[in-house]
């Protein structure tokens, strides 16, 4: 196996872990917020979001906004991050 190769397969894993941990916490979320399932809404449903999300989530909490923009900003910040990392994985691939 190539270093090229490897990378790639790196890349992958990393993609597809973060996917998958941004899916479980987007769905814990869900639930926790509406109350499914029998579960009780309170203010730390989205406590899985953050660090997925971070260092974007503390920059828009202090812009002055209504809970329902922070609501999706909040769920949004993780996209930022796999955003960028997908960015640097096909970077990376062009060499």
């Amino acid at each position: 196996m190539t270093i090229q190769a490897l990378g790639r397969r790196i890349c992958q894993w990393v993609v597809g872990g973060f996917v998958i941990l941004y899916l479980v916490a987007l769905g814990l979320f869900v639930i926790g917020h509406f109350g499914l399932f029998g579960s009780p809404s309170g203010p730390l449903a989205g406590v899985f979001l953050v660090p997925l999300g971070a260092p974007w989530n503390f920059l828009w909490d202090s812009a002055s906004m209504n809970d329902f923009g922070r609501f999706w900003l909040g769920i949004l910040a993780p996209m930022v991050n796999l955003v960028i990392i997908v960015a640097i994985c096909r970077l990376l691939q062009r060499y």
